[in-house]
């Protein structure tokens, strides 16, 4: 197929949504600055109908954020001006504080300002002229967060210039000063909001003290949404590889925080946040909170009595044992998925959950076939729970119980794969596939001997 054809078939993949016909095309030849029919690059198409997952796949291809279109203005600058935190970022490209002159990144930066001070129905109007009311509308942006998509005088935009302007900040190094940046997570205090995650996401890559020491200041804060943000933010460095200094500090900062918060959903956070890092006083601090009336704090405290690499104390294990009995169901998934490797407590694990895996609650069932399908124990009574759950209607969990079959090798596995039915390209890395397929390829092996 020639040029020109590629370019055909990637215009219609741009417009299809299909972000993998996008990458095999380009990497066919196709060109990824094509124009589609009405001049302009494909990229901007992406950008008008907010798929990051093309925009992405074609900057990745080579296609040039910052070419410049007969308005004056770059698909980049279309990305900032549609307020899609995930399009800015899928368009944003490599290196934009060198890429970018001063001027282009202090334009970039005035127009994500003004969208953000101005707002956007406010913005709209002035754009349109248009009176009546806007029509807001939540929408999913990227894989874990949303935003208002709003709708005026026939433009449409989202409401994430927050988070967009703080992105762009970060990506040309301006420092913007702690509690600025805060003070726009605030502005929706939920995490799944924009611009509080990607608030959090970029104080947690400034490795300053200075702004390490401004952030946890807050946690005194009178107001809640203040110290929500901060666990979030610890939480959040928990993940990331932290030096040897910062790791204690906020060990220490959790450990005290946990003692003396009164709030149940607050201490729920703090003690999961505390659990992702090695402290000396997990356990003490699970055995304080073990009988919490709280059921939130309760799903934590088996992570803290499960410490990795510290042998387990008869007071933890006698704590365990009564949340493998608490009346919470959310509680006793947790205390059996942390003790799960405690050989001593194993027989009363199963039980919890052979009794979880009749649950009338379908989330409940499902969370029991993983945590079955995971056990160590090869007792029937297991695999037969896991075959019952065949049944299920969720996917994901007939999924689950099939895995559990194969990893026991169990004479019901033929049966459960074919209820689990055909994967998609979704579980082409996925290990319960990849144990189904290989306990199929045995069994076919072995026949063919």
């Amino acid at each position: 197929m020639d040029e020109t054809g590629f370019d055909s078939r990637l215009r219609s993949a741009v417009r299809a949504g299909d972000a993998q016909a996008v990458r095999d095309l380009v990497d066919k030849g196709a060109d990824p600055d094509a124009v589609d029919a009405d001049g302009l690059p494909v990229l901007c198409g992406a950008v008008a109908v907010y798929d990051a997952p093309v925009a992405e796949a074609l900057v990745e291809g080579g296609a040039d954020p910052d070419r410049v279109l007969p308005d004056g203005t770059t698909p980049l600058w279309r990305a900032v001006d549609g307020g899609s935190p995930a399009v800015f970022s899928a368009v944003l490209g490599k290196e934009p504080r060198l890429r970018l002159s001063e001027a282009a990144r202090e334009g970039l930066l005035a127009l994500a300002r003004d969208w953000y001070e101005t707002g956007a129905v406010e913005e709209l109007r002035r754009r349109t002229g248009a009176s009546g009311p806007a029509a807001t509308v939540r929408v999913q942006d990227g894989e874990y967060e949303w935003v208002d998509q709003v709708t005026l005088g026939g433009l449409v935009v989202r409401a994430g210039h927050g988070a967009v302007l703080t992105a762009l900040e970060w990506a040309f190094r301006v420092l913007t000063p702690v509690d600025e940046l805060i003070a726009r997570a605030m502005r929706q205090p939920d995490e799944e909001h924009v611009d509080w995650s990607t608030v959090c996401w970029i104080l947690s890559q400034r490795r300053s003290f200075e702004t390490w020491s401004a952030v946890v200041a807050q946690r005194h804060d009178p107001d809640r949404a203040h110290r929500r943000f901060v666990v979030d933010y610890l939480w959040t460095r928990g993940l990331l590889d932290t030096s040897p200094y910062y790791e204690k500090k906020e060990g220490e900062l959790l450990a005290a925080w946990a003692a003396e918060e009164t709030d149940g959903e607050m201490l729920a956070k703090v003690l999961d946040a505390f659990t992702n890092r090695d402290h000396p006083g997990q356990e003490a601090i699970g055995l304080r909170h073990a009988d919490h009336p709280d059921p939130r704090v309760r799903r934590e405290v088996p992570y803290a009595l499960c410490t990795e690499y510290l042998p387990r104390t008869p007071a933890a294990r006698a704590a365990l044992r009564t949340l493998l009995r608490d009346p919470d169901a959310g509680v006793r998934l947790k205390a059996c998925e942390a003790s799960m490797r405690d050989g001593d407590l194993l027989p009363e694990i199963t039980r919890a959950l052979l009794s979880l895996a009749e649950s009338p609650d379908a989330d409940v069932r499902g969370e029991a076939a993983v945590a079955l399908a995971g056990s160590p124990d090869r007792t029937p009574a297991v695999a037969d729970a896991l075959a019952v759950l065949l049944g299920e209607d969720n996917h994901l969990v007939r999924l689950e119980a099939a895995y559990g079959l194969a990893v026991r090798d169990d004479p019901r596995t033929a049966e459960a794969i074919e209820r689990v039915g055909p994967l998609g390209d979704g579980f082409v890395d996925d290990h319960r596939a990849d144990a189904l397929w290989r306990w199929r390829w045995r069994k076919e092996d072995s026949v063919a001997e």
